[in-house]
């Protein structure tokens, strides 16, 4: 076999492997040999085939799944002679004449292919531990701890009947009946229906227009839906909503005590107040969490320069245009709505992928420095995390990813990402600042 380097710029490499056809052949005799004594054609005792007749019969197949069984081998072989690391899968590229491809197959020529793939750039490693990283922190007050009972009693909270208007926080039952040009629409019928005005659970406008109504009363509520309401065939229609008041009813007195925890579940006031406190400490852990990740990443970031691999970033940016224009399509926006244009949409995202794909070579390389290993008990959880988003559909999920290993290979991108994270967050100069909540709770700008 012979390998010679037809491509060397940057990190781009090509490389041409040449497989003697007297090689070929002795590879194929090998594998016929092995054949011989496993087919079973008519005529012929088991074992007994004439080795002419099998080649015959079998050969074309036999050297095509060795000339596969060379590329699989050969990349990387070579790869590792050669001490180089591939940022991608290389691409395989052979023959395309149909003439010469036969004369491979009868072991006739010698086969050729190219190999074409970008290297893994050079990496220098910043000292991690000199990252300076500030950590938010904040304590939970008893004003937020309130907050939260208050909001958490709200929906417990009972109704009792008034005999007057309905105003601003009373519950409603009613009848109604939508119209869309006189005739009835589809999901725009409900008997019983109940409402908290001010709730906005309905379309914008149909909530304000039942204040003032007693039961017994009935009502033509006009409204428009919005531009972007996900029914394309309501989607910014204006309609009218036959409506009968059933019955109105006033909130009752909420109080906050121990009879109101038992209903929701907990033994009394003081453990519902310490289960939301860990609640809200565990939230504030996340939102700590993903601030102090989004600074080392913004550090290193600015810190490492490295040549990025074209196709990397490429397949990156394809990713990220794919999601955003659907998301444009699922929101039935624009570049113009966003105040922006394709132009300067595409600039930005294209720097989002040099980015990603600048990071992510990084902490493959710290990952691989610090000997980051995901256990496969982490990979499992990983997988039923998964299968618990789709209640009902268990058997299904995990069949699927059962038959995709790339989908599992999917999962544990991010899983080692964090890990990695993980281990600089041990290694960085990390000090805590005290901020509001409000403060640690602020999103930062979409880049990640």
């Amino acid at each position: 076999m012979q390998v010679t380097e037809t491509l060397n710029e940057g990190l781009a490499r090509e490389l041409k492997v040449v497989v003697p056809k007297g090689d070929l052949s002795t590879k194929l005799d090998a594998k016929l040999e092995d054949m011989k004594g496993k087919v079973k054609i008519n005529g012929f005792r088991e074992g007994k085939v004439p080795m002419s007749h099998v080649k015959k019969m079998y050969g074309k197949q036999a050297m095509a799944e060795i000339v596969n069984e060379i590329i699989n081998t050969t990349s990387g072989n070579v790869l590792k002679e050669r001490d180089e690391k591939p940022a991608q899968q290389p691409e395989i590229s052979m023959t395309e004449d149909e003439k010469q491809a036969d004369k491979i197959l009868a072991g006739d020529a010698d086969f050729e292919f190219k190999m074409t793939y970008e290297v893994v750039p050079e990496i220098t490693v910043p000292n991690l531990e000199k990252l300076k990283i500030e950590r938010p922190v904040t304590d939970v007050t008893d004003e937020e701890i309130n907050e939260q009972v208050e909001k958490i009693a709200e929906s417990a909270r009972k109704y009792e009947e008034k005999k007057g208007k309905a105003a601003d926080k009373d519950q409603i039952t009613m009848d109604y009946l939508g119209k869309k040009d006189g005739e009835p629409f589809e999901g725009g019928k409900a008997e019983d229906a109940l409402l908290v005005i001010g709730s906005n659970r309905f379309i914008p406008g149909f909530e304000e227009q039942l204040i003032g109504l007693k039961a017994g009363d009935n009502k033509i509520v006009k409204i428009s839906f919005p531009d972007d309401y996900q029914a394309e065939n309501l989607a910014g229609k204006k309609v009218e909503f036959d409506v009968t008041i059933k019955l109105v009813e006033k909130p009752a007195k909420l109080e906050l005590n121990d009879e109101l925890a038992k209903q929701l579940g907990m033994e009394s006031m003081e453990k519902l107040r310490e289960a939301i406190k860990g609640q809200v400490e565990s939230q504030n852990g996340s939102y700590t969490r993903a601030k102090v990740k989004r600074q080392i990443l913004d550090t290193l970031d600015k810190e490492v320069k490295m040549e990025l691999p074209t196709k990397m970033v490429e397949a990156e940016f394809k990713n990220i245009w794919q999601q955003m224009t659907a998301e444009l399509e699922r929101a039935k926006s624009s570049f113009e709505k966003e105040d922006t244009t394709e132009e300067e949409a595409k600039n930005e995202y294209q720097k989002l992928a040099e980015r990603r794909v600048r990071l992510g070579l990084l902490l493959a390389q710290i990952g691989e420095t610090a000997e980051v290993q995901i256990s496969e008990e982490e990979m499992q959880k990983a997988v039923y995390d998964q299968v618990r988003q789709y209640p009902g559909q268990e058997q299904q999920i995990f069949e699927y990813f059962q038959k995709n290993p790339e989908a599992v290979a999917g999962l544990r991108a991010p899983l080692y990402e964090e890990k990695v994270v993980e281990f600089i967050m041990t290694k960085a100069n990390i000090t805590d600042k005290t901020v509001s909540r409000e403060e640690l709770m602020k999103q930062d700008e979409e880049l990640s």
